[in-house]
């Protein structure tokens, strides 16, 4: 059997004390219980701790060694007390989230902000990534939540949508003339087109709209990020397939043009994802209470 760690408590104070009535009237019990505890400390180490005086108790040589191991071992349990009082006021701990670059700039960082002036000393950990590599970071352990284009299904993960994007196809000052008029599927496939990378959901996404039209899609560039698509796209490389949010502001300056189609882009659902049966830190809780809302 183990000491009971109320025990050490009571041996701590009264070898600071030396006394066990002190010690007893510091601690708000009877002298007994005091006098007890020590007896079934030293019958469990199978030591003396203290000389019984006249006036007191004095330590051991053995019982100095166990005060010392106590003292730090109480110090330790102290310092992870506070440090769960940091983290579940928010003032410690950390946030991990994966995300795309496009939900990341339109979606992701406005909640992070208000998270960020609310709890500034949570620390934010931020991967981008493909769908393939939140999946596995999540799955891992490693991140505490995903932002995905959806669907997005496994077993082990618990997914709930949060909001809707739509995305088109913008051609720079080169292409300009295209948007006069409306433009079917297949004249837009003619065109040289911009697309991310294969393998990264957006473009299973497009490539999916291109087969329902009775047409396969053939990037001329296949590029990793969307921010390289639409500097392509400016400089009259073609037509590049990008979230409408994240090029508005080039449209509005005239830098981007989106082109018109006779079949249109449906729209697109984003959410986030967590492990099914992980419990989530403090911290990841507050902010799924934030995406919630």
């Amino acid at each position: 059997m183990q000491a009971n760690m109320e025990w050490y408590r009571i041996f701590i104070h009264t070898a600071k004390l030396g006394n066990l009535t002190k010690a007893a009237q510091e601690l708000h019990i009877t002298q007994p219980s005091v006098s007890y505890a020590i007896k079934q400390l030293e019958t469990q180490l199978d030591v003396k701790l203290f000389d019984r005086l006249s006036k007191g108790v004095r330590l051991t040589p053995e019982g100095a060694s166990v005060l010392e191991y106590a003292e730090k071992s109480f110090a330790v349990m102290q310092l992870g007390e506070t440090k769960l009082q940091a983290l579940k006021t928010l003032n410690a701990g950390e946030l991990r989230i994966g995300a795309s670059g496009p939900i990341i700039k339109h979606l992701l960082l406005p909640l992070l902000d208000s998270f960020h002036a609310q709890f500034p000393d949570v620390r934010i950990r931020l991967l981008q990534g493909k769908t393939a590599d939140i999946r596995s970071r999540l799955k891992a352990g490693l991140i505490d939540i995903g932002l995905v284009h959806l669907p997005f299904a496994d077993p082990s993960l618990s997914v709930q949508p949060l909001t809707d994007i739509q995305d088109c196809f913008v051609v720079g000052a080169a292409y300009r003339h295209l948007t006069a008029h409306t433009i079917t599927p297949a004249q837009l496939a003619e065109l040289p087109l911009l697309l991310l990378s294969e393998g990264s959901s957006t473009r299973v996404f497009i490539d999916h709209w291109f087969t329902m039209q009775g047409l396969t899609a053939e990037a001329d560039m296949e590029l990793s990020s969307m921010d390289m698509l639409v500097e392509v796209a400016m400089r009259g490389y073609g037509a590049a397939f990008v979230t409408q949010a994240f090029i508005q502001q080039f449209v509005d300056e005239e830098k981007l043009f989106i082109l018109q189609l006779s079949e249109a882009v449906p729209f697109r659902s984003v959410g986030f994802a967590v492990q099914r049966d992980a419990a989530q830190s403090i911290a990841a809780n507050r902010f799924i209470e934030l995406l919630e809302h």
